[in-house]
């Protein structure tokens, strides 16, 4: 899988759509009212819908790629590139077992990956595997991943992915790049 082939995907297969309704709740865009993580909440140009979560006190919109507008001969896809390649911590998805190297996303800010894949669906109840990677220069950050990281779909998943991915935030900004950045701003 390649950048242009991450950011280029228009479908969201059955089980990513089931897949976010982990992460929060879809919302409209226009007029919302909540924390709106960089996308436009008045003209439309950054889609009309994404997805929200009010977690401990906190709000969170994710930069779903698929809910970003979908730009028609443009291989790099760079209004979708521009919410997700800024952002710091980055949720890939897949739908089956494919190999996820990090450096295929050219960014200057993403700092870590939260990768779940789909283990197994159906009538069983889903499934999801999860692995983590992070630039060399960021802490490591908790819940740890239990051994066999598979998690079923349900409340205790949501609790310890969004747990992870905020602690993910607040590890990449001790980062040596963040962390300079920060004394620059003093």
């Amino acid at each position: 899988t390649s950048e242009e082939e991450l950011f280029g995907t228009t479908e969201e297969s059955p089980a990513f759509a089931e897949f976010l309704d982990v992460l929060g709740q879809r919302v409209q865009l226009r007029d919302f009212k909540g924390f709106r993580g960089g996308l436009d909440v008045t003209h439309g140009q950054t889609g009309s819908e994404s997805v929200y979560c009010h977690f401990r006190d906190k709000e969170i919109m994710f930069h779903v790629s698929t809910k970003l507008p979908y730009t028609e001969g443009d291989a790099q896809q760079l209004q979708r590139k521009r919410h997700i390649g800024n952002d710091i911590v980055a949720i890939v998805f897949q739908d089956e077992n494919t190999p996820f190297v990090p450096d295929m996303i050219a960014s200057n800010f993403l700092h870590a990956f939260v990768v779940v894949q789909l283990e197994q669906g159906g009538a069983q109840g889903t499934l999801y595997k999860v692995s983590v990677t992070a630039r060399d220069d960021v802490p490591f950050f908790g819940p740890p991943l239990p051994d066999p990281a598979v998690f079923r779909k349900g409340p205790e998943f949501q609790e310890f992915l969004l747990t992870k991915l905020i602690n993910a935030e607040y590890a990449c900004y001790r980062a040596e790049k963040f962390a300079k950045l920060e004394v620059r701003a003093r």
